[in-house]
């Protein structure tokens, strides 16, 4: 049978590759989100790095982009200099609002790709028309989804 950290290690593995894969995110970026999310204690650039054999670059990298895609924060505790990250415990809220604030972006784009492709020929307006519909229905359905889960969550 295998020990309870391997299983722990195995699933680390799993974040790496599935969420790594899921998010667009590399595997390393999967499993430091594992690690962060199963730790019980906020966890130093220097403990992230020893615990992933990661390099400060590879880590400073991830960390990054765990921060911004919603599910992680860097603060420093009370008495420290020392920046520290944890898993947020609305990380799936966090996620999902990135998740909505990248396609409000790409809505944005997609009008400003309409109004200035106005004189191109129709079937190029035609693909600007539907970029700008799709962006649309997917930014109300996100925020429908962000308050339906939010409601959930509430609930």
């Amino acid at each position: 049978m295998a020990s309870p950290a391997g299983d722990v290690n195995g699933l680390i593995d799993d974040f790496g590759l599935h969420i790594g894969r899921a998010m667009g995110w590399p595997p390393m970026a999967g499993r430091a989100a594992g690690v962060l999310m199963l730790s019980e204690t906020p966890m130093t650039m220097a403990e992230l790095q020893a615990a992933l054999d990661a390099s400060k670059g590879s880590m400073s990298e991830t960390t990054r982009l765990l921060m911004v895609s919603g599910t992680v924060r860097r603060f420093k505790e009370p008495g420290s200099r020392q920046y520290v990250y944890e898993w947020r415990d609305d990380a799936w809220t966090g996620c999902l609002q990135h998740q909505l604030e990248q396609t409000t972006e790409l809505l944005v784009l997609a009008e400003h790709a309409r109004a200035r492709g106005a004189d191109l020929p129709e079937r190029q307006r035609g693909r600007l028309r539907e970029m700008h519909e799709y962006y649309t229905f997917m930014t109300r359905s996100l925020e429908a989804l962000l308050g339906e889960y939010a409601a959930s969550r509430d609930g």
